[in-house]
């Protein structure tokens, strides 16, 4: 997982995470919505009240994940992980806006460099999977994770689905999407060029659903769907 985590961090340099914000929150149509069910689903998941600790894989840029976890419940604590330097930097600047790094261990590296040992009650995997190129490297990060969950923990799995040119009315609609926020003909076609060369989402909710239970996951459960986007809850098995 190493190899291809790199290679989709190299993505992420000094431009891309200080548009990044933006930039998601047209390309993904409900992100903070997304975001606030998943800290519901997470809460509802877990003992309440309780001071859990949260593993967030791929924290880069605007931690809304952790904020939105963070304000729900005041007792939890967050460790942020993510291989690009430049995401951190920019959800690093947005967790200090929310008076949030006491709470937040920050870890720029990869999954794999944390202790064997560390031990979490839930984690989040957002924006991730279609980053990573093969389901290889898939298996292996939601793997990783899953050595670092207590049994019966859960986790959140958010990000694109399907091969891109198989939607083609998705396709459409997510280039409006854009076209919607100020985009011209010109810039939509590059956006569209762009989505269909950059990523390798999961062909299918089946495939997320198999690529969760080949690392030692349950059944996911989907609670949020934005075009190409979806968002599940499962549970370590054992």
């Amino acid at each position: 997982m190493k190899s291809s985590a790199l290679n989709a961090a190299d993505k992420f340099d000094d431009a891309r995470a200080a548009e990044y914000g933006r930039q998601s929150r047209i390309a993904l149509a409900g992100y903070d919505a997304c975001q606030d069910l998943a800290a519901c689903m997470l809460a509802a998941s877990l003992e309440p009240a309780s001071a859990a600790q949260i593993l967030v894989v791929g924290a880069g840029g605007t931690a809304q994940e952790i904020i939105a976890m963070a304000a729900l419940e005041p007792h939890w604590l967050f460790t942020a992980v993510d291989p690009s330097a430049a995401m951190l930097d920019a959800a690093r600047a947005q967790l200090q806006a929310h008076h949030l790094l006491e709470r937040t261990v920050i870890h720029h590296g990869h999954l794999e460099d944390l202790a064997a040992s560390a031990s979490f009650d839930a984690a989040t995997l957002i924006g991730v999977l279609h980053h990573l190129e093969g389901d290889v490297a898939k298996r292996q990060i939601l793997h990783s994770i899953n050595t670092r969950l207590k049994p019966g923990a859960p986790l959140i799995v958010a990000g694109n689905q399907y091969a891109y040119a198989s939607q083609p009315l998705l396709l459409a609609a997510w280039g409006q999407r854009w076209r919607q926020h100020g985009a011209s003909a010109d810039e939509v076609q590059a956006k569209l060029g762009k989505i269909l060369q950059g990523a390798d989402p999961p062909h299918s909710e089946a495939v997320v659903q198999q690529l969760l239970h080949d690392s030692g996951f349950g059944d996911a459960t989907r609670f949020f769907s934005s075009l190409f986007w979806s968002a599940w809850l499962a549970r370590k098995t054992a």
